[in-house]
């Protein structure tokens, strides 16, 4: 494939926006190489500046439930834009919107809107500091809940070491607030809470987690993570930006049957429009201003634009819970062919897979945590992710990401991934 426009954009970006991208993981560095620049999508495929057009498996990583350019949102957007673009006032479509999602979300019963899953995961630790009136929190290794200085610490060395900051400009300060413990090891958060008794505010973490690949939570862990924090006091966020009305109507939280205090949201909610949102219990969500005391404000929230993508994209999948049953069958329907390559190929890979969740790590090892997964062989990973791209299959650029399927994939491309997945095999492993 010729990406000679591509590659021209890029190095012209580099000259103005840091790195050439405005997300890190776009700069394609987990794989080497130059970035694809999309110019357009529609339904399961996406097209470049040069002309190339591809398969693609991450639907704007998430929000593109239906695929890209669903008509009927598309409808919903072009109405609404013929009454102005942003008022920073009170719509009727928040109100609706809003009541939708308390239907849906089993946990939720008020909701605040904000622009992003950053937004919203910042807010809801930020209420969940003042109303506990404590100031530490637990964040588990692996699990990405934005770019908020909280967020970004790397694990210190046991239950009573704070981690430290994983980026430059985040503080000792937020540091010491923060204690990392391993996925899926209620043993490590137990010793975690026992060390730091009457002090943790929150606990935060994707019930699935989708930024260090798809990584399911094992048998009775969500569960004990519940009961640890009841017993402690300590609000449980769940971070379903990513799950939320993708594994379920109701998120991750319905699929498994383990209720958070509060819930962070976003993509699916915007129809791909830049939106997040977070919400819960009543008695937490009345201590956010002007309610309660907590103040978190934003211009653009509750944006008329993003209200009228995600008030269709809500109403269709309430409406046709089909949706679920035909994505779960794509997702097994794909992990199937790819496990039965493999197997041909005498390859032994691990791919974890929920719903239209789906990562294929290559590694052996069983991947329930961080660690785990970066047992991966990431070279390997970037000439397999090369080798599909050139084969017209546009994937994640990044080992530690899940893919997203969406119910605008058929079974035709389904079969056609397949088959490039097993020549992709074939080439990186000269079989």
């Amino acid at each position: 494939m010729n990406f000679s426009n591509s590659n021209a954009l890029f190095e012209k970006a580099q000259k103005y926006i840091p790195g050439g991208v405005n997300s890190p993981v776009r700069a394609f560095k987990a794989v080497g190489g130059s970035p694809v620049f999309i110019k357009s999508a529609k339904g399961a495929m996406v097209y470049d500046e040069d002309g190339n057009s591809f398969i693609e498996l991450i639907n704007s990583w998430g929000p593109m439930i239906l695929g890209h350019g669903h008509e009927l949102i598309q409808k919903a957007v072009s109405d609404t834009l013929q009454h102005s673009f942003s008022f920073g006032a009170p719509t009727r479509r928040e109100v609706e919107i809003a009541e939708l999602i308390v239907s849906m979300v089993p946990s939720v019963e008020k909701v605040r809107m904000v622009n992003s899953g950053t937004e919203a995961t910042m807010s809801a630790v930020r209420v969940a500091r003042g109303y506990t009136g404590r100031s530490k929190m637990i964040k588990f290794e692996g699990c990405y809940h934005g770019h908020g200085d909280s967020f970004l610490i790397a694990a210190g060395s046991g239950a009573v070491t704070f981690g430290t900051p994983d980026s430059p400009g985040v503080t000792k300060g937020v540091a010491n607030d923060t204690l990392t413990a391993p996925y899926n090891n209620l043993e490590a958060v137990q010793e975690i809470v026992a060390a730091n008794k009457g002090e943790i505010a929150a606990l935060i973490l994707e019930p699935v987690v989708g930024n260090m690949g798809c990584v399911l939570p094992q048998e009775g862990f969500l569960e004990g993570l519940r009961k640890i924090c009841d017993q402690e006091g300590i609000v449980l966020i769940f971070d379903e930006v990513m799950t939320g009305f993708r594994l379920a109507k109701g998120g991750a939280q319905q699929r498994f049957g383990v209720m958070p205090d509060l819930t962070t949201m976003g993509k699916i909610i915007g129809g791909g429009m830049p939106v997040g949102a977070y919400g819960g219990k009543a008695e937490i969500m009345n201590c956010v201003s002007p309610a309660g005391p907590v103040y978190q404000a934003g211009t653009l929230s509750g944006n008329p634009i993003a209200m009228a993508a995600g008030m269709t994209m809500l109403t269709y999948l309430n409406e046709h819970p089909e949706v679920y049953t035909i994505l779960e069958n794509k997702g097994q329907k794909l992990v199937s062919g790819f496990k039965s390559s493999a197997e041909k190929l005498g390859l032994n890979y691990t791919i974890n897979q929920v719903g239209s969740m789906y990562t294929q790590f290559f590694t052996q090892k069983a991947v329930t945590d961080f660690p785990s997964a970066k047992s991966s062989n990431l070279e390997l990973f970037g000439k397999y992710f090369h080798a599909m791209l050139n084969k017209g299959i546009y994937l994640g650029p990044s080992q530690f990401e899940s893919m997203f399927l969406s119910t605008a994939l058929t079974d035709e491309m389904i079969s056609t991934v397949i088959s490039a997945n097993e020549e992709s095999l074939k080439e990186i492993h000269n079989l």
